[in-house]
């Protein structure tokens, strides 16, 4: 596939920034829909996040509602793609937030910060920097399980099933995976047939992962989109190359 045609297919996915600037216009519906939005999309990663920093469930739930009603207010009109990345944007944001919290500094509600001091200013914490990218990957790994489960029951075919059998069961052989799935689905298939369904949902996963990771990119290029992949360590869900990839 052609570089050019890759970048039309990155094009046609809509970037989460566009929810950002919704979030922060001037239209009280559209910033209202736009700011539920982006919460219903990035929370339960910032949930992951906070359970695991702070080990207190009830610490964890009150810094998020900081975390929340600030994002409802539209505080966080200082991210701009132009800084870098909003996951990245969000962690800054995160780590302010949880410091204040131990210090018992916090003021709630109050503003984020909105000047990009918010990206470089963060506590140099590399545990805490860990957790809050295992918890984005795990959220990008459930929301990709989850629409390749809401594509299996449009469709009927068993994608959904096939790849969560294999991914519990890695060393099971076709057969074994045959005899398994015949149960559960109620009617026969193959060793063949097994492994021809998990090659195309383990295709369907991937596109479906890499359209989730393109959202939060602004106007991203193949090569960011990879990058964003490493980073999070979700490149190996996302063989073969790029340009293949994008072919879904």
């Amino acid at each position: 596939m052609h570089t050019e045609i890759v970048d039309q297919r990155l094009s046609l996915i809509p970037t989460l920034w566009s929810l950002v600037y919704q979030a922060h216009g001037c239209v009280a519906d559209t910033a209202n829909a736009a700011r539920r939005g982006l919460l219903e999309r990035y929370g339960c990663a910032v949930r992951r996040y906070l359970r695991r920093v702070l080990h207190d469930a009830d610490a964890a739930a009150d810094v998020f509602q900081e975390f929340a009603l600030c994002l409802v207010h539209g505080d966080l009109r200082g991210a701009d793609p132009r800084r870098g990345r909003f996951r990245n944007y969000v962690k800054g944001t995160l780590f302010h937030l949880v410091a204040d919290y131990r210090n018992q500094r916090r003021r709630w509600p109050r503003p984020l910060p909105t000047d990009a001091a918010v990206l470089a200013t963060y506590p140099e914490d590399s545990e805490s920097d860990r957790q809050f990218e295992e918890s984005w990957r795990d959220e990008l790994l459930a929301r990709a399980w989850t629409a390749l489960a809401e594509i299996e029951a449009t469709t009927g075919r068993p994608f959904y099933v096939v790849l969560r059998l294999r991914a519990d069961h890695p060393k099971w052989r076709s057969p074994q995976m045959a005899q398994k799935l015949a149960t559960r689905l109620g009617r026969p298939i193959s060793p063949a047939g097994v492994r021809q369904t998990l090659h195309r949902a383990r295709e369907k996963f991937s596109a479906l992962l890499l359209d989730e990771v393109t959202h939060s990119l602004d106007n991203p290029t193949v090569e960011q989109v990879d990058e964003e992949l490493a980073e999070l360590g979700l490149l190996d869900y996302c063989r073969p190359a790029p340009a293949r990839r994008w072919e879904q």
